[in-house]
């Protein structure tokens, strides 16, 4: 294996559904992928799978775990709400130079690079990001209880709750509630599965209101098209104007696209790059820091 005399960098991007890594030697880049990172979902549960992508990070690239350690390290992460559970996650690690943030500034820069614009990510949770002459601001971001407005997990949680709908009575027919209440045998059933779900259980539902929609459910349409009424509203506080791009990243961001306003499907355009590819920028940034801290 050729090795090269340039210092290692460690990214990491988490989310609810999976986490990836990347360490880069100046010569290879090694790419790995683990289970959900959320830290605030389950904090115990976010370490292990961190450990096991850095076990196979060794395993892959033949750097020791010393290497692995004393290499700057950029983590962008589901669930990191303020310092103290960053500070938390930096003294549960083995890394002497590490940076922790939200996933929200990597996904943003891994999508508009350095360029202005704005991105709405709808993954397993969601958020609003915005870039304009290099200043960010963000929006979202919250969590399955208070927030993630149009995330997979709200879609899928909104479908069983209007299936309930149809139940009462209240809402015209539809395949997606039907469908849902066969699934768990009725509504006692649906109501017993949702109380035991996770944000990733719920959102694995939404791939099904997708496709039904595209089928021309009325119920997943309405779903989809509140999700989007909601992007939407949230882009506009944010100061979007016509001519600024939209990004919609994550596995549902892009299925809204069709429901936007006119105005803002015409802005779409598509990532430049994803939210790894952000995390390394970052940590790039970062390693600059350092070093010139050092001179």
């Amino acid at each position: 294996m050729t090795r090269s005399s340039k210092p290692l960098i460690l990214a990491v991007d988490g989310g609810g559904t999976r986490c990836r890594l990347a360490l880069c030697d100046g010569v290879t880049r090694h790419r790995v992928e683990v289970g959900a990172a959320n830290v605030s979902t389950d904090f115990d549960a976010a370490c292990r799978a961190l450990q096991r992508g850095l076990e196979a990070l060794i395993s892959q690239s033949g750097h020791s775990f010393e290497e692995l350690t004393q290499a700057p390290a950029y983590m962008g992460l589901a669930g990191i709400t303020g310092d103290a559970i960053a500070e938390k996650l930096a003294a549960a690690l083995p890394f002497h130079n590490i940076r922790i943030e939200d996933d929200r500034a990597a996904a943003l820069r891994g999508a508009l690079g350095p360029d202005d614009g704005f991105v709405a990510h709808c993954g397993t949770g969601s958020f609003i990001a915005k870039q304009r002459a290099g200043v960010i601001g963000l929006a979202g971001g919250w969590g399955p209880v208070l927030g993630d407005h149009a995330s997979a997990q709200w879609i899928g949680k909104r479908a069983l709750s209007k299936a309930l709908d149809h139940v009462d009575g209240l809402s015209p027919p539809s395949h997606l509630a039907q469908d849902l209440l066969s699934e768990h045998g009725g509504a006692p059933g649906l109501v017993r599965a949702a109380a035991q779900m996770s944000p990733t259980e719920f959102g694995a539902i939404a791939p099904q209101v997708t496709e039904l929609a595209r089928k021309k459910d009325a119920l997943a349409i309405k779903l989809l098209q509140d999700g989007a009424d909601y992007l939407a509203g949230m882009l506009h506080k944010m100061g979007w104007a016509p001519g600024l791009p939209i990004c919609l990243t994550g596995g549902i961001g892009p299925y809204y696209a069709a429901y936007l306003p006119q105005t803002m499907q015409a802005a779409l355009v598509e990532p430049l790059g994803d939210p790894l590819s952000g995390a390394l920028a970052l940590v790039r940034a970062y390693q600059k820091e350092i070093e010139h801290e050092c001179s």
